[in-house]
This record gives structure tokens, C-alpha cells and sequence, in this order.
């Protein structure tokens, strides 16, 4: 009953998966956004910004795919 929520799983971009993940970071700063890139566009889909690895991971978990192995 106290359990850790179930995160409701995220529907990626259409036609869009796991291997379009990127992660852009700054040169400045080294602040990372992470997102799905779009191949057509280059464009960044839905970004979000990602300081430390369990932040990439948990923007991996939360479309259900496993995070890369480091």
C-alpha cells in the first residue's frame, strides 16, 4: 500500500525508439538535454534537461526502455 508508484510509461514520438536518443550537451556549461532526435529534422523532441547519469536513465525508463550499460 506504501509501495513506490508505478510510473505511467511515455509514448515516444511516431517512428521514433530507443536507438534515437540523444544527449546534447553544452560546451560551457556541460549541462545535458536529452531527447529524441528526429532524423528528417535534426530537431530535439521532447527535451529534457539531464544532469547525472540516474536522470538519463530514468528518461530512458520512462518511455519502458532499458538505459545503456556505461
Amino acid at each position: 500500500m506504501f509501495g513506490k508508484k508505478k510510473q505511467a510509461i511515455l509514448t515516444p514520438p511516431p517512428g521514433l525508439g530507443k536507438e534515437d536518443i540523444i544527449i546534447e550537451k553544452s560546451i560551457c556549461t556541460g549541462e545535458g538535454v536529452i531527447g529524441f532526435c528526429d532524423p528528417k529534422t535534426k530537431k530535439l523532441l521532447q527535451a529534457v534537461a539531464a544532469r547525472t547519469p540516474g536522470e538519463i536513465a530514468d528518461f530512458y525508463r520512462s518511455y519502458g526502455y532499458e538505459p545503456p550499460e556505461k
